[in-house]
C-alpha cells in the first residue's frame, strides 16, 4: 500500500503526515468502512486532518469515498479501493475461526477472527463464517455477489479427489462433509477448499519468510502439528491429498494414543494439547499462556516447549532427511515463542541431518503469524480465480 519512498527526519511535519495516513489506513483494514467521523474517533485524529488526509489518499488511490447514512443522517463511507473485485479467505482450525476479505492484488481490506468450542460441527461452523463474511462486507458497504472467489482453509487432512476431510477424529464433526460444495450453496459464489498447512506454505512463500524459496518446509505448531511442503515452487499435496501430516509420523512406538487412533504419534507427544496436560492435567491453561509464561521465564513452561522442541526437531530432521529444502518456517500459535522453541528445534534438526551444518536448512519464525492459513486462503481464491478467467 503505503511506501515511504524517501526517509523522514523523526518529528518532522512529514513523519507526521505518514504515521497519521498510516492510523487511517490501519483504522480502515481493521474495522472496514468508516465514515470520517469514525475515523476521526478511532484514530483521535482531527476531523480537519481526517478529510485532508483521506482526500489525499482518494487521489492516490488508496481510498475511496461513497455515501451513506449513518443514525438517519448522511455521511461520506471511507474504504480501501477497489477496482477488481474481492475474495475471501476462511480459516477454521480446532478452536478458532478467521476470515479476511481482500483484493485481488492481495491486499488485506478487513479481518475478523472469534474463538470456537472444541468439538464444533461443519454446519455451524460454515454458517457461522458465512454469517460472519457477510457482516464483514456489509460494514465495506458490499454484498456477496462482489466476492470472485473463496478461499477455505481447513486444519485436517482432505481428500483431492473429493474436498472432503480424509481422517477420521483429526476434525471432529466435519467428517464426510462436502465443504467446498456446502459453502458453495450457502454463498453462491465460488469455494475452494485446501488443508491449512499447506496454505500456511503457500502464504509464506508468497508474502512472508520463505519468499524466493522454491523447496521449503512448514511447520504450523498449535493445538496440532502439520506441514505445507513445497517442492520446486509448489505444493506437494499427494496422491491422495494427505502428504505433510507430519504431526502423525510415529516417534515413539506404543506411546500415547493420539486423536487420529494411532499411538505415539509426534502431535501426542509435543502437540498443544500434550503439553498443556503435562503442565496442568485437567486444567484451563491455553496454548497462548504457556508462551507469555515461558517468555517471562517461568521454568515449567520453557522446559516444556523444549522438551516438545527437542521432539519437533527429530521429526524436522527426518523430512530433512527425505526432501531436502532450502528453508524450514516455522509457525502457528507455539511459534510465537521465538527462539524458546525454535532454538530446541533447530538444535535437535542438526543433529539429525546427514548434511553438513553448514548446508543445513535454516529454520526461521513465519512472518504471517496466525493469519498464515487465512492469507493462503485469501491466495488460493486469487490464483483460481485467475485460473477461471484465463479458461
Amino acid at each position: 500500500m503505503l511506501v515511504a519512498t524517501q526517509r523522514r527526519t523523526p518529528g518532522s511535519q512529514a513523519s507526521l503526515r505518514e504515521a497519521n495516513r498510516a492510523r487511517i489506513v490501519a483504522a480502515i483494514k481493521k474495522h472496514g468502512g468508516l465514515t470520517q467521523v469514525e475515523l476521526a474517533g478511532v484514530t483521535g485524529l482531527s476531523p480537519a486532518s481526517v478529510s485532508n488526509i483521506v482526500r489525499e489518499l482518494v487521489a492516490a488511490g488508496v481510498l475511496r469515498t461513497t455515501p451513506s447514512t449513518r443514525s438517519g443522517r448522511r455521511a461520506t463511507l471511507v474504504s480501501f479501493a477497489r477496482t477488481v473485485g474481492l475474495v475471501a479467505g476462511i480459516h477454521v482450525s480446532t478452536r478458532h475461526l478467521r476470515v479476511i476479505v481482500a483484493d485481488v492484488n492481495g491486499t488485506v481490506v478487513t479481518d475478523r477472527h472469534m474463538p470456537l468450542a472444541r468439538d464444533h460441527r461443519a454446519d455451524n461452523e460454515l454458517d457461522r463464517a458465512s454469517l460472519l463474511l457477510a457482516d464483514m462486507l456489509g460494514g465495506l458497504e458490499s454484498g456477496i455477489d462482489e466476492l470472485l472467489g473463496v478461499g477455505l482453509a481447513i486444519q485436517a487432512p482432505l481428500d483431492r479427489r473429493t474436498g472432503r476431510v480424509a481422517a477420521r477424529g483429526i476434525l471432529r464433526g466435519w467428517t464426510g462433509v462436502d465443504i467446498a460444495g456446502v459453502m458453495a450453496r450457502r454463498l453462491r459464489r465460488p469455494v475452494f477448499v485446501d488443508n491449512g498447512s499447506n496454505l500456511g506454505a503457500l502464504a509464506e512463500s508468497r508474502l512472508g519468510a520463505a519468499r524466493g524459496k522454491q523447496n521449503v518446509i512448514y511447520i504450523d505448531l498449535g493445538d496440532g502439528i502439520g506441514s505445507g511442503l513445497l517442492l520446486g515452487g509448489e505444493v506437494l499435496r499427494g496422491h491422495n491429498g494427505t502428504a505433510g501430516e507430519l504431526g502423525h509420523t510415529i516417534i515413539m512406538e506404543g506411546g500415547p494414543l493420539c486423536r487420529c487412533g494411532n499411538r505415539g504419534c509426534l502431535e501426542a507427544i509435543a502437540g498443544g494439547p500434550a503439553i498443556l496436560e503435562r503442565l496442568e492435567p485437567g486444567g484451563t491453561m491455553k496454548l497462548s499462556d504457556i508462551v507469555v509464561r515461558a517468555m517471562a521465564n517461568d521454568s515449567a513452561s520453557m522446559r516444556a516447549l523444549s522438551e516438545a522442541g527437542t521432539h519437533i526437531g527429530l521429526a524436522a530432521g527426518n523430512l530433512c532427511n527425505l526432501l531436502d529444502p532450502e528453508r524450514i518456517v516455522v509457525g502457528g500459535e507455539l511459534a510465537r515463542a521465538g527462539e524458546l522453541l525454535l532454538g530446541p528445534i533447530r538444535m535437535a534438526m542438526e543433529n539429525t541431518i546427514l548434511v553438513d551444518r553448514a548446508d543445513a536448512p535454516d529454520l526461521v519464525q513465519g512472518q504471517l503469524g496466525l493469519t498464515a492459513a487465512a492469507m493462503g486462503a485469501v491466495v488460493l481464491a486469487i490464483d483460481q480465480t485467475n485460473v477461471r478467467a484465463a479458461v
